[in-house]
């Protein structure tokens, strides 16, 4: 009973409805992220899973991304496995202009148009995991090539700060690509007997420049066979990253079922 309980009320927290912003976003934010994943093993060494995601944003205030991907994994020796992976993304956006005080120097407390719409992102994966085991502890450093798609979008107007109403024109955002290399460093504490495997990890986004870091402690329970639930707090570090404007606590609750 207890735990139906603590999964029930996570679901509700996560599922707050959106509330419009006027304003650019200043400060940390903070937000529930949450995934449901079903792993089947293919063979000793292969394995594919499905997963299901939602996060939210804005002091969990508004939705921001659902997503649905699957995934491969094969193991390449005893300390070595690679992965491929494909994730089709629904995305919450949020564009402002600026006006300028100087050439190429935008002034950023002085907002000039603004949009807001949801658009899709197709991504896709691949990474190699190196793993080392020392006594009851475990180290792994995995190396992810990442490129997102996103399509063309159409969105009927945006908000006019000038003038303080819609401006009435339709603006197009052109498609646009990304290529970014994740590297991740995990250390996870797994003693034999023991349900419970705490666990760290600091992962950088390279884009020709460290675009974000994401700071992870968390902690996966094998409370039934064969399913795992876990919990995490990340701090997620947007030093140049266009997509998260702001640095983010983030409270994380997942869930996997394996075959």
């Amino acid at each position: 009973m207890k735990r139906t309980s603590f999964i029930t009320l996570t679901l509700l927290t996560a599922s707050l409805l959106a509330s419009a912003q006027s304003l650019p976003k200043t400060g940390d934010d903070f937000g529930i992220w949450t995934d449901i994943a079903v792993e089947k093993a293919l063979s000793k060494k292969a394995s594919v899973e499905l997963e299901a995601e939602y996060r939210s944003e804005d002091k969990m205030k508004q939705n921001s991304r659902w997503a649905m991907g699957v995934s491969g994994e094969y193991k390449i020796t005893k300390w070595l496995k690679a992965g491929v992976g494909y994730t089709f993304i629904y995305k919450h956006n949020e564009k402002y202009t600026y006006h300028y005080d100087a050439p190429n120097k935008p002034n950023y407390s002085k907002p000039n148009k603004y949009a807001e719409f949801w658009g899709t992102r197709h991504r896709v994966n691949v990474d190699l995991t190196g793993s080392l085991k020392l006594s009851d502890w475990k180290f792994s450093l995995r190396e992810r090539w990442q490129y997102t798609y996103r399509p063309e979008k159409t969105i009927d107007q945006r908000y006019d700060f000038d003038k303080d109403r819609m401006d009435g024109k339709r603006k197009t955002y052109k498609a646009k690509s990304k290529n970014q290399l994740r590297s991740r460093l995990l250390v996870v504490y797994s003693k034999k007997g023991l349900n419970i495997e705490p666990y760290a990890n600091v992962e950088l986004y390279n884009a020709w420049s460290l675009e974000k870091v994401r700071y992870t402690v968390g902690l996966d329970w094998d409370f039934i066979k064969r399913n795992t639930l876990g919990v995490y707090y990340r701090y997620q570090d947007n030093s140049k990253d266009d997509d998260d404007t702001r640095d983010t606590h983030i409270l994380g609750v997942s869930y996997k079922i394996k075959f």
